[in-house]
């Protein structure tokens, strides 16, 4: 994945805000829904919320930032302490073997070190041979060791693919992509287990492909259990005379009669228009805010003022 920060086209040294808008911004420009016709859209539009899951939560950004995870949010491997540690090399059956070299020269506190490895490793060290430099070298017999060949690996869903499945395009940790089936209904923290597509050893069975999934944010809807909440921009006139108006769903949009003189803040249930549950579905709960046109309106002004001196009323009188 590309770097989240170039995805959402924002600088290193944005705010939480800007990002927040950025995202907004393209999650509307490049939703689906509104680009039907444009075969690329979810994949643009998974994209967006990967890249704001990472540098839109506090933490994750600061844990990208500081190297420690990647664009899909992975662990970045750091090094050992100090620079040292084991180098590894291809042995026998295709297994690692890892060697450390004492700090003298042959005989200098050798002995000693393989004793202390052989105590930490239960006694899986091979005997030490010469090395490079008079060093001594040991290695690890990995015979006795268990061996946990399955991966791991994160993969995040927009709200609409999580309802209604889909393939997505997964990259593994050696390179390796898959096409992956994701079921309808898949919930937060679910995980989809691929047998036999993990890592592979010679005399192992192969491991699993472990794949737990995160529901990314979604642009407008706010899940609560199997319920979605909407705020719906209405305005000024449709408030008071009332109307139909339009309203987005996670499949068809619909049309919801706002009664005349309503005020915002008020909510409408929209039954069924919710996330699948057991033994039915979820309902969209509806916000209506009223929205003043941009900028200022002589027009508009010069209507309030003469409407405020002929019917003055305080909605705030029950505050005390």
């Amino acid at each position: 994945m590309r770097d989240p920060y170039e995805v959402l086209g924002v600088p290193r040294s944005a705010t939480a805000a800007a990002i927040k808008s950025a995202y907004r911004k393209l999650a509307k420009k490049h939703h689906p829904d509104s680009n039907k016709g444009d075969p690329k859209a979810a994949e643009r539009f998974s994209e967006i919320n990967s890249a704001n899951e990472i540098i839109g939560d506090e933490d994750k950004r600061k844990q990208f930032d500081r190297g420690e995870i990647d664009a899909e949010g992975k662990p970045r491997f750091q090094g050992f302490p100090g620079g040292g540690g084991p180098r590894g090399r291809a042995g026998p059956g295709g297994f690692e073997s890892y060697s450390f070299r004492s700090g003298g020269g042959p005989g200098q506190g050798a002995g000693a070190f393989e004793d202390i490895l052989n105590s930490m490793f239960g006694g899986g060290m091979r005997g030490a041979r010469p090395g490079a430099g008079g060093g001594a070298q040991f290695e690890f017999d990995t015979g006795g060791i268990g061996l946990d060949l399955d991966v791991n690996v994160a993969m995040s869903v927009s709200l609409e693919e999580s309802v209604k499945g889909g393939e997505k395009r997964v990259r593994l940790p050696n390179g390796k992509e898959l096409n992956v089936k994701i079921p309808a209904g898949v919930v937060e923290g679910q995980q989809i287990r691929l047998r036999g597509q993990g890592e592979t050893a010679q005399g192992h069975p192969p491991g699993d492909l472990l794949i737990t999934i995160s529901i990314a944010p979604h642009a407008f809807f706010k899940v609560e259990g199997a319920d979605l909440r909407i705020d719906l921009p209405v305005t000024l006139y449709e408030a008071v005379l009332g109307g139909k108006v339009r309203v987005p769903t996670l499949g068809n949009a619909v049309e919801l009669s706002v009664p005349k003189n309503t005020s915002s803040g008020r909510t409408f249930r929209l039954k069924g228009k919710g996330l699948p549950k057991s033994g039915g579905t979820g309902d969209l709960f509806v916000t209506i805010r009223i929205m003043l046109p941009d900028g200022n309106d002589a027009e508009l002004e010069a209507l309030m003022e003469k409407w405020r001196d002929q019917h003055p009323y305080n909605p705030r009188s029950g505050l005390g």
